[in-house]
This record gives structure tokens, sequence and C-alpha cells, in this order.
């Protein structure tokens, strides 16, 4: 027999041998595919991403909207986009991909929040719940230094509000907005350069 029949013989072989696992394989796609279309077993895996996810999705919300409330709609109205479609069941990196699912719903939600915020602020102060009189230093270096971190460019403003206000790691960060990690730690470094040489200069103009 020459060695080019016991080649072939071989491969057909290995091919028989490999036929069961294949038919494995096809039996196990087949009973996912069944699972994937079971309503109890899509609402029992959705519930699992929100009971892992819902914390760290409030987060990013928050440190976008500043806004206990506005943070819980936000994170409401992702989990429900996410909900209705199906991009939820085939992706590799959970926690990068709803944080940054949540950090756009966050994004075109921004505007209203503040809107409203200044709009409840206001009402406040016709109440006579406060006054400017009644500010303490404290309130006057706190609404400078939020003036201060509105005006950083948005690549930077981005990073440090969620990484030193929001206290989360620079990983995170990255998962939230789709940058490497090392550019965090960059850019929260350039951030707080940028605030303290802005504040050192209004003190001097005092």
């Amino acid at each position: 027999m020459k060695a080019s029949d016991l080649t072939r013989q071989a491969a057909a072989l290995r091919g028989w041998m490999d036929l069961p696992a294949v038919w494995t394989e096809l039996e196990v796609r087949g009973r996912e595919s069944l699972r994937r279309d079971d309503p109890l077993e899509r609402e029992q895996e959705f519930s699992g991403i929100v009971e892992r996810q819902a914390r760290f999705m409030f987060r990013v919300a928050y440190g976008v909207l500043r806004n206990v409330q506005d943070a819980e709609d936000a994170v409401q109205e992702a989990f429900l986009k996410l909900y209705r479609g199906e991009a939820w069941r085939r992706i590799e990196d959970e926690k990068a991909f709803l944080a940054r699912t949540v950090w756009r719903v966050a994004l075109d939600r921004a505007p209203r929040a503040v809107d409203r915020m200044d709009d409840v602020a206001g009402m406040e102060l016709a109440a006579g719940g406060a006054s400017p009189e009644s500010h303490t230093a404290d309130d006057d270096e706190r609404v400078l230094l939020r003036r201060l971190i509105d005006g950083l460019p948005e690549e930077l403003r981005q990073p440090l509000m969620l990484s030193a206000m929001e206290e989360m790691t620079s990983r995170e960060v990255a998962a939230v907005m789709g940058i490497p990690e090392g550019t965090v730690r960059t850019r929260v470094m350039r951030a707080r350069a940028e605030l303290k040489k802005r504040f050192a200069g209004m003190e001097v103009r005092r």
C-alpha cells in the first residue's frame, strides 16, 4: 500500500471518529437556541444582568447627571433599551457594554437634568429655603469648583468626574468611555493639573 493511500485512510478514520463530537456540538447548539427562545429563560438571564450590574450602571449615570433620580431614570431607560433588543445576549465584555450604553443615555439626558436642577434651586430660593446671604465659604468653593470642572474640555472633564468624584477605577472608566486605561490616567492627571492652575489664577485675581 502506498504512503498516500495510508494518509487518505488515516484522514478518513479521523473524520469518522470526529462525527460523534460534531453531532454533540450541534445538539448543544440546538439546546442553547431553544433556551434563547424561551421567554422564561430570557427573563432570568436578563434579571441576572440587572442584579450584577445595576449598581455600577447607576454610578456611571450619576457621574454624568449628578442627581440620584435622574441617574435612576437613566439606568431604567438603558435597561429597557437593552431588553427590547438582542445585542445583550451576544456581548463578550458585559460590564464594558452596559457601561457604554448607560453612559450614552445619561449624556442624552444631561441637558434636561441641568435645567431641572436649576428650576428646583430657583424654587427653593423663592420659597425662602435659602438665600445668597446664607451661603457659607464652603458652598462658594463648591460652586466655584463645579464651574471650573464644567469649563474643562470634555475629554478631561468626563474621566475626572467618574474617577475622582465617583471613585471609579481607571479600568472602569476605560470601559465606560471606550478608551485605554493608560489614557484615562493621563487625562485625569491633566484635568487635575488644569483645575489647580485655574484655581490658582482666580485666587491671584481676588
